[in-house]
């Protein structure tokens, strides 16, 4: 019996995806969560074997989430199920060393599949998201500067991110400046664009 954990913000895909996995004989559920907070908590007290992690919840994100359950119960294989396909996340989940990365799009079967294939050990990659990210060029941001703009991502101006980020207005100018120049975008907002869909921030 395979032990699973669900990290899923919204209510009904959660309990969708608990029902569908709790119809196969060698699949048990043993816990589900909300936030990606919840995820090493839950699993500390389940011990499942494969947590099954959406990218996108409130509080922790399910990519650091992922690292933080490899850390604290390195048993428990990881499989990544999320609605964005974007190669960036794809890059960001093999540096966290996730052990399958699967889009929410996917049929019912691929998706128990891959909890299988995840639980006996091998690595399970869209076929088509890893061609992609095979291409895609490495992130050029510093640590500093996705500070920055994950801040103006959220609506921050300028004095705000400064004030946040205990840094100078100047400096956070600069910042935005070198963000601009590196991903090479017409302006701020591209920049934010660009930045998102390649999972950088």
């Amino acid at each position: 019996m395979i032990k699973v954990l669900i990290a899923e913000d919204q209510h009904v895909i959660r309990t969708a995806l608990a029902t569908l996995l709790g119809l196969e004989p060698d699949l048990h559920v043993v816990a589900d969560v909300g936030t990606g907070d919840g995820v090493v908590p839950a699993a500390m007290v389940h011990l499942p074997d494969v947590a099954v992690l959406d990218i996108d919840m409130p509080g922790t994100d399910g990519l650091t989430a992922a690292g933080l359950l490899r850390a604290g119960l390195p048993t428990c294989r990881t499989l990544m199920l999320t609605g964005h396909g974007k190669p960036g996340l794809l890059r960001r989940a093999l540096r966290e060393k996730v052990d399958g990365f699967v889009l929410k799009s996917a049929p019912p079967d691929q998706v128990i599949d891959a909890i299988r294939k995840v639980h006996a050990g091998e690595r399970v990659l869209d076929a088509g998201l890893a061609v992609t990210a095979w291409d895609l060029a490495d992130d050029p941001l510093t640590p500093r500067e996705k500070d920055v703009l994950r801040l103006l991502a959220d609506g921050a101006e300028v004095p705000e991110i400064s004030r946040r980020l205990h840094l100078s207005a100047g400096t956070v100018r600069n910042h935005l400046t070198a963000i601009v120049a590196k991903l090479d975008a017409r302006g701020r907002t591209d920049a934010v664009r660009i930045a998102r869909e390649a999972g950088w921030i």
